[in-house]
């Protein structure tokens, strides 16, 4: 039997049709490029606006939340990492859940990756706030206006046709935006600092935690912390692109997470003790900016960093949304080999070795995302959950392939049996720290993908090839095997908003703090252990049927 066959990855992927589409990808990445793929995708416009947030949230303490978050998150991409290194394709982090897991699990986490292709419009949207400086009547309010939906739209196409051509083009254009990127922040932090440092901003003004330690934990999500460092995955997504993924996967994810959080907390530092005097009347809670380093630099008389900024405002997110349309393209090219969606998706371009048909759908989800949210708040107060649902899902999957006797593990991540756990824990945490007010809105969301996985059952479109939908002699498994498999993501997506409505993020508050993030703990490792055994017996199963 072959190894494909016993990890589960039976799903069509040996087919004919998709051989010839993977032989198609360039593998041109090397470690720059891929590291560079990592920052940009992480340092969008969050770097404009967590400082402030997080300063607001929880004062100078706010320090210890950019580290936690990046330990945090440097434990989740260990994960995923161990995956890329096994397992390198295009859009893996779609492709892992469902070999674990089958296809519901496949199901709803490709079509939460579908809905996070909002991501890209949120960036989108904050380059045309920034951009209404100098061209007023763009946005109104907290909104897009129709001539910023136009404008807004219209980029989105410049950016799907830079993405239009070689994967090589690509991580050279990337790399140039990363250089602007990198310089620009490192300039800010140095000019702030040379106009004049205020001693004592540690223990002044309410002293180093005005708000108390558990203001670092909302910080991570209201303060934009966690939004501010989400996108380390992107290199994994390339791995199908990469030359020696096993070296050079591992490599480039935790190096942009290590430079990206030393960035920010140089940001961090820079704003804490240099805002004036007299903006701290009211404490930090009191201060309050727009735009928050460039209308600073205006307040310091840095008249050339703020007009620095605001062109940065509009370079940076721009690099994102730039790395973003490719991420989400390899993404829905992905789903489409999954089946999630029709094969016809997974096209690749035989001269350029890029996805076309998946840019043409995801510039549709961009604009469609443009229209009733518009500002850049509400796109990400909805989206922001569900990368971290990916997360989780893969934690799963690492924990299902390193259980399951027939799998092939890498081997480079050590102690990944307790480390994929903790990083489910972990996602779990984060998603429930974003508050009741944001996940009333996005898992439910998320759990009308289980309409889509009934009506493809239904009507039969994707069953073959599906891991788990058909066994060896091409019989459809029933329909409750099915559920089953896949009854854990159903449960622990009904429960976790009934558990934020309870808690003391947004909540009622039914669930005082710290045992309410206790409790999700506990229920998240029990829901992480029962994903687990489902898994293995998936993967058993399909053994078996492929006999």
């Amino acid at each position: 039997m072959s190894e494909r066959q016993v990890t589960g990855e039976v799903d069509g992927a040996g087919a004919p049709v998709v051989l010839a589409q993977e032989r198609r990808l360039r593998r041109d990445l090397g470690f720059w490029g891929l590291t560079a793929i990592g920052f940009s995708n992480i340092v969008g416009s969050g770097w404009l606006f967590a400082a402030l947030y997080a300063a607001q949230t929880a004062g100078p303490a706010s320090l210890l939340s950019w580290i936690g978050a990046g330990l945090l998150c440097a434990l989740v991409a260990l994960v995923m990492v161990e995956l890329g290194a096994s397992r390198p394709e295009g859009g893996g982090t779609v492709r892992w859940p469902l070999f674990a897991n089958g296809r519901l699990v496949g199901t709803l986490v490709g079509w939460s990756v579908l809905l996070s292709v909002g991501g890209t419009a949120a960036e989108i949207s904050a380059i045309m706030q920034y951009a209404a400086h100098y061209v007023p009547g763009l946005y109104s309010g907290h909104t897009l206006t129709l001539a910023g939906v136009g404008v807004a739209a219209a980029l989105s196409v410049v950016l799907t046709a830079l993405n239009w051509y070689a994967v090589r083009m690509f991580a050279r254009l990337n790399n140039l935006i990363t250089v602007f990127k990198i310089a620009v922040p490192v300039i800010t932090v140095i000019a702030l600092i040379a106009s004049g440092w205020h001693e004592g901003r540690l223990t002044d003004h309410g002293g180093f935690a005005p708000y108390g330690y558990a203001a670092c934990l909302t910080a991570l999500a209201g303060g934009g912390i966690v939004y501010s460092v989400n996108g380390f995955q992107a290199p994994l997504d390339f791995s199908g692109e990469a030359r020696n993924p096993r070296k050079t996967i591992p490599a480039a994810v935790l190096t942009g997470i290590a430079l990206a959080v030393a960035m920010y907390l140089a940001l961090q530092v820079a704003f804490l003790f240099t805002v004036p005097e007299n903006l701290l009347g009211g404490g930090w809670k009191g201060v309050s900016f727009e735009s928050p380093f460039g209308q600073l630099a205006l307040i310091l008389n840095l008249h050339w960093l703020s007009s620095l900024l605001y062109a940065d405002a509009v370079i940076s997110p721009g690099g994102s949304a730039y790395v973003g349309v490719a991420i989400n393209a390899r993404h829905t090219y992905a789903l489409a080999k999954n089946r999630t969606l029709p094969r016809f998706f997974m096209a690749v371009n035989e001269r350029f070795g890029v996805p076309r048909r998946a840019l043409v759908l995801n510039l549709a989800v961009i604009v469609i995302f443009l229209l009733p949210f518009g500002g850049w708040q509400d796109i990400v107060s909805v989206m922001g959950n569900m990368y971290l649902l990916i997360y989780g899902a893969s934690a799963v999957a690492a924990a299902v392939f390193l259980a399951d006797p027939g799998s092939r593990t890498s081997g480079w991540v050590p102690g990944l049996r307790w480390i994929a756990p903790v990083s489910f824990v972990v996602a779990s945490e984060f998603v429930y720290w974003s508050g009741w007010h944001n996940l009333r809105l996005a898992l439910p969301l998320v759990l009308a993908g289980l309409l889509i996985f009934l009506a493809m059952r239904r009507s039969g479109d994707g069953a073959a090839d599906a891991v788990g939908d058909r066994d060896g002699a091409g019989r459809r498994l029933p329909l409750l095997a099915e559920l089953r498999t896949g009854a854990w993501l159903v449960a622990y997506l009904a429960v976790l908003p009934l558990l934020s409505w309870l808690g003391s993020f947004e909540g009622s508050g039914l669930l005082p703090a710290p045992y309410d993030s206790l409790i999700v703990a506990a229920f998240a490792l029990a829901v992480f252990f029962w994903a687990v055994r489902s898994g293995v017996r998936h993967l058993a199963e399909s053994r078996t049927a492929a006999v």
